[in-house]
């Protein structure tokens, strides 16, 4: 998986071609997330605290 950055042991991912909509791959420990470019809503994953 292509990496763009990673901070405070947050890892992003972004593929190239993928499935619409836009968006990133976030992880961090053992926690992953699907982010949505266009207004940062939560596509898949768990929102904090939940």
């Amino acid at each position: 998986m292509p990496e763009i950055s990673r901070f405070l042991g947050i890892v992003i991912y972004m593929y190239f071609n993928e499935h619409n909509p836009p968006h990133f791959h976030a992880e961090y420990n053992e926690f992953k997330a699907s982010i949505s470019i266009e207004n940062l809503g939560l596509i898949e994953g768990n929102e904090f605290g939940s």
